[in-house]
């Protein structure tokens, strides 16, 4: 310590002289105790200590504009990331269109394994509810009879009706397509999420199957057992309606299905014969399904 001291010797700018700390050991040893270098300041020339203000200051300067190119990067990744969101957002809120929406379409595998399943379990609680309504009506409980009041009986003239009620029901989904569009968006929904995947011969099986079992369990069995008349006409259409909501279809498909379940209560009063709504409601799904896969075709054909 006390080598160090004596050795160090420093030229002055200000006073221009040579100096030695050796005459200032009484200050900077006082009573061989070292002062701290913080008091090194004090001790030293003015000029000295303006040498060492000038290199603090210079550090303060470089560290002050490495803090600020710091601070500049900073804000400007923050910047570009923020422009990057905001561009992500009008993508987003671009795509955020009717036509946009996100539909999960279905397996072909699994559209038919639905369809088969849902078809017969609905057939098989007609059938159920059918059978039960007879033997109700053999043991003279309040039911009507089933099998009585709606057959399986088919006549020529029955033809006509089913024919009519195709072109209807048909033409009034064309012109609801063209003049609603909250139905034509659930139509839509509900025909990409199970037709895409299909193939042609696929359509027969889907437009079949649930046409005859809906049309057993709702005509064919609700109908008789609430009442061989309008008011059980207008109540199963009801339930029909309600029970095709979901699927991206809303409550003005569920109009539309209570629409088409009078029209099939209708011609199962008239008819006596639950062929008659079972062939109408086939037909009408496969003529919808083709319609759809067509005018589908020519919109990809002019995108492309």
């Amino acid at each position: 310590m006390n080598l160090l001291a004596i050795n160090y010797r420093c030229t002055s700018t200000d006073a221009g002289s040579t100096f030695n700390l050796f005459t200032w050991r009484n200050s900077i040893f006082m009573g061989r105790k070292g002062i701290g270098l913080c008091n090194l300041r004090r001790v030293l020339p003015a000029g000295l200590s303006c040498r060492s203000n000038v290199k603090t200051k210079v550090c303060a300067k470089r560290k002050s504009a490495r803090r600020l190119e710091r601070n500049r990067e900073e804000v400007s990744i923050t910047s570009s990331s923020a422009d990057d969101n905001a561009q992500e957002v009008k993508m987003n809120s671009s795509d955020s269109s009717p036509k946009n929406y996100l539909i999960n379409i279905s397996s072909r595998s699994s559209v038919l394994q639905a369809c088969i399943i849902t078809s017969g379990l609905i057939a098989a609680l007609g059938v159920i509810i059918r059978q039960v309504s007879h033997v109700a009506s053999i043991e003279g409980l309040p039911v009507i009879d089933c099998t009585s009041e709606v057959s399986f009986s088919f006549e020529v003239w029955q033809l006509q009706l089913i024919i009519g009620l195709v072109v209807l029901i048909s033409s009034s989904r064309f012109f609801l397509l063209k003049t609603w569009p909250d139905f034509a968006e659930s139509s839509e929904a509900a025909n990409r999420q199970v037709l895409t995947s299909l193939q042609p011969l696929d359509y027969a099986v889907v437009a079949f199957l649930p046409g005859i079992s809906e049309e057993l369990l709702f005509r064919g069995a609700l109908i008789p057992l609430l009442g061989f008349n309008w008011a059980s006409v207008v109540v199963t259409a009801a339930i029909f309606g309600i029970l095709h909501l979901g699927g991206g279809r809303k409550y003005s498909f569920a109009i539309w299905a209570t629409f088409v379940g009078l029209a099939y209560g209708y011609a199962t009063i008239e008819s006596s014969s639950i062929v008659v709504p079972m062939a109408s409601h086939a037909l009408n799904n496969l003529v919808g399904g083709i319609l759809w896969t067509y005018e589908s075709r020519s919109l990809e054909n002019l995108e492309d």
